[in-house]
């Protein structure tokens, strides 16, 4: 078999694949097979942008969607108590008002892909290809030698924001019971603890009754 024809194979078998388990993320009843579907979904589009020659951003999809995102989406669906029944009402009553939506979504999409293939340009070779290299190697290359600066500063604005979101979060709320940890180290031992000596005592032991001796009969 051909290559480009085995890859054109592949290529239609993960695509359908992907979109199977896309729509069993939105038809399945039971949350968690949901979540499974979706490790699926995401698995599969990995595949792909394998066959693309983008290796970095199918490693990133599993590493970062399918081993982190993903598992915890799915403890943390595993551990909610989820009502099942108030999920699926009112699902047939605004099913055409969905479908409707998603019919328009899809002819705009189609258009602007459209509209793009129209004023495409022939693209040249990959630079990856061309410089003998891996894609996840010419990305590290190029990340941080020609963009490396563009990179810090995206780094620092992740940085400040993930601080936001802790200072954020630990407000002070008057019914949150915080740990003051400058007191808990200056306190005295011998304020909280007190000592009490005792005799020793030596429990009793219970006494048995004797059993009365039987009368013998004559």
């Amino acid at each position: 078999m051909n290559l480009q024809v085995f890859e054109l194979v592949c290529f239609y078998a993960f695509a359908v694949i992907t979109v199977g388990a896309a729509l069993a993320v939105i038809t399945l009843r039971n949350t968690v097979h949901a979540v499974l579907a979706l490790v699926l979904t995401f698995f599969s589009t990995a595949c792909i942008w394998m066959l693309a020659e983008a290796e970095f951003l199918a490693i990133a999809l599993i590493v970062v969607y399918v081993g982190a995102v993903m598992v915890l989406f799915l403890f943390v669906v595993m551990m909610l108590d989820i009502d099942q029944e108030k999920l699926r009402e009112g699902f047939v009553k605004f099913l055409p008002v969905g479908l409707i939506v998603a019919v328009v979504m899809l002819v705009e999409m189609l258009a602007l892909i459209g509209v793009r293939a129209m004023h495409a340009q022939a693209m040249g070779v990959n630079p990856a290809t061309a410089a003998g290299q891996s894609n996840t190697a010419w990305l590290g290359t190029a990340l941080y030698t020609n963009y490396l600066l563009p990179f810090e500063i995206a780094a620092l604005i992740l940085t400040v924001g993930v601080v936001v979101a802790v200072a954020l979060t630990l407000r002070q709320r008057h019914s949150a019971k915080y740990q003051m940890a400058s007191e808990q180290v200056s306190v005295n031992p011998r304020d909280r603890i007190r000592i009490v000596k005792m005799d020793a005592v030596r429990p009793v032991e219970p006494v048995v009754a004797a059993a009365p001796e039987q009368e013998s009969k004559p």
